[in-house]
């Protein structure tokens, strides 16, 4: 594989995404902090040349500023973002492609969650940086968009390959899990997925990457079967406790 992923835990329960060359180069998707991702480079004997961004929020940017000074790193995000983003060395729109380290990087509109979200699409390393859009077993609070964009985000994010890792934004595995199964108690997928996310929970271990096929399999989100099936489940998912 001419890259490899490696979840590096930031803040509470966020996720930023280390991306290794076979060469050591490295790259990060969404550092919302600096430090854990300076630990994980310091650890391989690295450093981060480059610096994906998937949505303007602070737990997603926040440690941009910090890495661009120690590393003096290329940041990547959307054009249609750049007034709310860290400042963009290169800034790109969905439908376009670009190169990492050499892999070809195709960017994914992912409205809903936020306006002008994007995903990372990595079709040579079966990898999905979604941000805040796809979750394990959920997807993202409609914050600035709308029930039609999220459906249509996550339609094009389930064409992927099933193999595709989905390296979302946050370890929500566990309470996506126990909603899932409030509204699809009999599906056999979400039962051992949500077993599955206990085990790793247990021995401290992250829930991610999950898959695009598990997804398609258990995710309620993902399955749900139109634009208003997907507003009633977020609806019931904003309520839940």
């Amino acid at each position: 594989m001419p890259l490899t992923v490696t979840p590096v835990p930031c803040l509470s329960d966020n996720y930023a995404w280390l991306l290794r060359a076979s060469d050591g180069r490295l790259a990060v998707c969404d550092p919302g902090e600096a430090d854990p991702v300076i630990a994980a480079a310091d650890a391989l004997d690295g450093r981060i040349d480059t610096i994906l961004l998937t949505h303007h929020h602070g737990d997603h940017v926040a440690g941009v500023a910090d890495l661009v000074k120690r590393y003096g790193c290329t940041v990547v995000g959307a054009a249609a973002d750049a007034h709310r983003l860290p400042k963009l060395d290169l800034a790109v729109k969905p439908g376009e492609r670009f190169e990492l380290f050499g892999v070809p990087v195709d960017v994914i509109a992912s409205d809903g969650h936020t306006r002008g979200h994007i995903a990372f699409h990595l079709p040579d390393c079966a990898i999905l940086l979604c941000g805040d859009t796809l979750f394990s077993l959920g997807c993202g609070r409609l914050l600035e968009g709308t029930a039609a964009e999220m459906f249509d985000s996550l339609a094009a994010l389930a064409a992927l390959p099933p193999e595709t890792l989905v390296c979302c934004g946050h370890e929500y595995s566990e309470s996506n899990a126990r909603f899932a199964l409030s509204i699809d108690p009999d599906n056999a997928a979400l039962q051992a997925r949500a077993a599955e996310i206990a085990r790793q929970r247990t021995e401290g271990r992250p829930t991610l990457p999950t898959t695009i096929g598990e997804e398609a399999d258990a995710n309620p989100f993902l399955r749900a079967a139109d634009v208003a099936a997907l507003a009633r489940i977020r609806a019931a998912k904003d309520n839940f406790r």
